[in-house]
């Protein structure tokens, strides 16, 4: 019954971490330095304080502690550039990073099973980490593939706006040109 919760569990961290970044961050916006800057300020201070508290404990609840606020704190600031670069490749990245910290955190969980117990408990965190990562990868294709399909797109009605210019001459031709240009990017 553990394991399940423990699976659950982080399948459903990694779905939030995915859908977050996928979505955007509200800490730092394309090209916004300072934002992003802060962001990474504020997740060093979080680790900062998170990893003093686990200094009160011992053994492997120790180690899950300091684990826990090493995930925090990378997932922040893979987040954070994430939502700075504002690309399908960043978000990608963000996504595995946050899949490796919380893998992290799931093996050190499974240190306080034995045997058999143990080895389910790890291979659950392993199918996870894989499956995250798996879907990351998907999206990113997927991602790109809509932003190919839009840039065609916007290449085909722009060729046929020119198109329609040809039948102009002088300044309205040069006007409906750059019009077209404009109004599809080009």
């Amino acid at each position: 019954m553990n394991t399940f919760k423990l699976s659950t569990l982080a399948q459903a961290a990694a779905l939030c971490v995915g859908a977050a970044l996928f979505c955007g961050n509200a800490l730092a916006a394309k090209g916004d330095k300072v934002a992003y800057d802060q962001a990474k300020t504020s997740a060093k201070a979080t680790y900062d304080t998170d990893k003093k508290a686990c200094d009160a404990m011992s053994g492997n609840a120790k180690d899950i502690c300091v684990a826990e606020a090493k995930a925090k704190r990378v997932k922040t600031e893979e987040s954070a550039e994430a939502a700075y670069k504002n690309t399908a490749k960043a978000r990608e990245h963000a996504i595995h990073e946050g899949a490796e910290a919380d893998y992290k955190v799931a093996k050190e969980r499974c240190d306080d099973r034995a045997g058999n117990d143990k080895d389910v408990c790890i291979k659950e965190a392993k199918a996870v980490l894989a499956k995250t990562q798996a879907d990351a990868k998907a999206t990113k294709k997927g991602t790109e593939a809509r932003m190919d399909a839009n840039k065609d797109k916007r290449e085909a009605d722009y060729k046929v706006a020119a198109e329609k210019c040809d039948a102009l001459a002088g300044d309205p031709k040069t006007a409906c040109v750059a019009n077209a240009k404009a109004r599809f990017g080009m």
